[in-house]
């Protein structure tokens, strides 16, 4: 097996592994962990300083909508520059199919949001996967793949800052279970695989 087709491979594998979880969140083997995690921390930002939240809502705002785009725009010019046209195309590329595809299985799950708390940032769509978590995901983590050599661990760093960041503040501000961030952090690492396996196929 070539190292291409082993991204290929790893991609579905994680893509089944967030169907497979959407199945055990619909059947209620998730609830009891989502509900205590939940309830823990939305709790905790209802007795938050008000920077504090603030601080969670600005995180959570530039995961999402069209501060979200103009971010992956911005950091496509930036890998073009990097690594040419391909590298821009993947980048772009996978960040738009990783949340059309997290938009399709919020309509084929149809998942509630939480309702624990006074929702602190507007959501009319359904809970799982979680988007930001699939955006963050995607975004970062192939980002972290194509900078420059010398410029990786501070990427990597980045990734992991960025993820662990939006999937919190989503939790606390109420509008995700935990559930839905594990289901869109897998769902954006398989399109940011899948970006990787772009670049690095045979032209």
């Amino acid at each position: 097996m070539t190292g291409t087709s082993r991204l290929l491979w790893v991609s579905a594998a994680l893509i089944a592994a967030v169907v497979l979880l959407g199945f055990a969140v619909g059947a209620g083997w998730t609830a009891a962990a989502d509900w205590q995690l939940s309830h823990m921390l939305s709790l905790r930002i209802d007795e938050s300083d008000p920077a504090f939240i603030a601080f969670m809502q600005w995180a959570s705002w530039i995961g999402g909508g069209t501060p979200r785009w103009i971010i992956v725009i911005l950091l496509c010019g930036l890998v073009w520059h990097w690594c040419g046209p391909r590298c821009a195309v993947a980048l772009g590329g996978a960040s738009l199919f990783a949340n059309l595809a997290s938009s399709l299985l919020k309509l084929g799950f149809g998942r509630a949001r939480p309702d624990l708390i006074e929702h602190l940032d507007h959501q009319t769509s359904f809970s799982y996967p979680s988007g930001h978590a699939t955006s963050a995901a995607v975004v970062y983590l192939l980002l972290a793949w194509l900078v420059p050599p010398r410029w990786r661990s501070f990427a990597w760093a980045l990734a992991a800052a960025m993820i662990i960041l939006n999937g919190f503040s989503r939790i606390m501000l109420g509008v995700h279970w935990a559930s839905d961030i594990v289901g869109g952090t897998m769902l954006g690492t398989a399109f940011a695989v899948l970006g990787v396996w772009w670049v690095r196929r045979p032209h």
